[in-house]
């Protein structure tokens, strides 16, 4: 038997290995060489690619350079700072160009009428690439900002109604409560004296704080140390995506690969005792079920699909992928939301009074409530202007799986990557005016502006963001209830330095003046 065995090995290794390597020649030249012929001919070039690294150095440099000195005064033209290779190859090549990550040929494409219709028409047959993939496998894996095809619909289908309806208005009560403990710690902390704060610390622990109690139903002490493993991973993931990726290389026993597969097992072990706290409930009869939040909902999908719906399956990990993924995309944007928001209003106090003036009349002193929020016009205003400077995602990425047709000619070919710089769109003088890089909110108070179109900080179509209700109503419980409390100007220390870390941050934090309003 151990003969036979060895005769097929021997047999079929041959084989294996001749596919890997026609697998390899294909993707690491046949298909680049083709792509790269396809978009030439319809006059789409870009800079030259260099062997296997592509164009990974030349935007290292670029990079480098532009954040290499923070900014000499708090204003708001970002793009050369933040994407520096769109502003450089953007004015060589025009804005429709293609460069190099290694062998992924990507597509910068910023005509918002193509952007719509490949978010929209095209959503099923485009998705996330191998490479971006492999980047966050140990950050937040397969989870729904990942998947893709059948994989990403029934993830969507399962995690949807947590955001949706009745289940999104009764999250209010924990946002209202939460929001009102870190505005009391603040107030406590000016009665001792202090009035300097760094609001991006607190805005974190807010949001994580919510995210926690209303999707995993867990205390912040336990969230916190979730996300704080995350934060650590996240650093490590954007370094990964500026150095060249290998089919195989994350199993090199490198430091890098040891200390990032050390922090997904601490990641993993914590949210296993919190799936299976929820388990026991249910097996020992505590509980008649695993619960109605966003681990709940997963829980009870994998008892109902345990062998898979079309191929998919809903096990512990894919489980364990959504959390992060939730943990981390519930409360980094929107603390990102908040922090630029209040940085915006601490260097335009006008536009404070007029909210506090507006909150006052719509609430009449009392809590912010569901029936509240949709009168605080100027609010929403001044959260899309805020949106749309500094969008926590500055980079819209999709593959083509399919060869596909945008418009009327430009055709693009399977295994082209596009990115769309939401930022640069968000920033264009073009579409905005001449008063782009300012703090407009009434910019938004106009309804003939097709705002659905140039403005994107959440996607679009139906990969669109699934927590988007979930953040806007949270960022206008919070603001809504911070400005009726407090006024704030911005601190002489706080430094203006915009940084990507997979999301836009401020690289030193925001500095404050807090005051407590009579």
């Amino acid at each position: 038997m151990d003969l036979v065995m060895l005769m097929i090995i021997v047999i079929l290794c041959p084989y294996f290995l001749l596919k890997l390597a026609c697998e390899t020649i294909s993707c690491y030249f046949l298909t680049p060489r083709r792509i790269k012929k396809i978009m030439a001919k319809q006059g789409v070039r870009g800079p030259k690619p260099r062997f296997l690294v592509g164009n990974i150095l030349d935007m290292a440099s670029l990079f480098a350079k532009s954040i290499s000195q923070d900014m000499d005064s708090i204003h708001h033209d970002i793009v050369p700072r933040l994407l520096p290779h769109f502003v450089t190859w953007s004015n060589t090549y025009g804005k429709r160009f293609v460069y190099w990550n290694g062998v992924e040929p990507r597509l910068c494409l910023t005509d918002t009428e193509l952007i719509k219709e490949l978010l929209s028409k095209y959503s099923s047959i485009s998705g996330k690439s191998w490479l971006q993939q492999q980047g966050s496998k140990h950050f937040i894996g397969r989870g729904l900002l990942m998947a893709n095809g059948e994989d990403w619909y029934h993830q969507r289908h399962i995690v949807a109604p947590a955001f949706m309806g009745d289940k999104l208005k009764s999250y209010s009560g924990y946002m209202v409560e939460c929001s009102k403990q870190t505005l009391q710690s603040l107030e406590n902390a000016i009665k001792k004296g202090k009035t300097e704060f760094e609001i991006g610390e607190y805005m974190t622990r807010l949001t994580a704080d919510i995210i926690s109690r209303t999707e995993f139903d867990s205390n912040y002490e336990k969230g916190n140390q979730i996300l704080h493993l995350l934060t650590v991973l996240q650093n490590l993931c954007a370094q990964s995506s500026r150095h060249l990726c290998f089919p195989g290389s994350r199993f090199f026993p490198s430091k890098y690969n040891r200390e990032i597969k050390s922090l997904k097992m601490e990641v993993e072990r914590l949210l296993m005792e919190i799936i299976q706290s929820r388990k026991d409930g249910v097996e020992i009869g505590r509980s008649s079920s695993y619960g109605n939040d966003l681990l709940g909902m997963l829980l009870n999908g994998m008892q109902k699909k345990r062998y898979g719906i079309n191929g998919f399956s809903l096990n512990l990990q894919v489980i364990m992928d959504e959390c992060k993924t939730f943990f981390f995309a519930g409360h980094e944007t929107t603390a990102l939301l908040l922090t630029w928001t209040i940085m915006l209003l601490a260097t335009n106090p006008s536009w404070q009074d007029k909210l506090r003036a507006e909150v006052k009349q719509v609430c009449n002193g009392n809590i912010p409530s569901l029936d509240h929020l949709p009168k605080l016009t100027l609010l929403n205003m001044v959260i899309n202007e805020s949106l749309r400077l500094y969008p926590p995602a500055s980079l819209l990425p999709r593959m083509a799986f399919e060869d596909i047709t945008l418009g009327d000619n430009l055709h693009i070919p399977k295994g082209l990557s596009i990115w769309v710089p939401v930022l640069a769109i968000h920033h264009s003088e073009e579409i905005w005016g001449k008063d782009v890089n300012e703090f407009n909110p009434d910019r938004f108070a106009s309804k003939s502006f097709v705002h659905n179109r140039h403005f994107i900080p959440f996607g679009a179509g139906p990969r669109n963001c699934v927590g988007q209700a979930f953040a806007l109503m949270e960022a206008k419980i919070i603001l809504s209830m911070f400005i009726s409390k407090f006024s704030f100007t911005i601190s002489n220390k706080y430094r203006h330095a915009p940084i990507n870390v997979l999301t836009m941050k401020p690289k030193y934090g925001v500095q404050i003046l807090l005051k407590t309003l009579n």
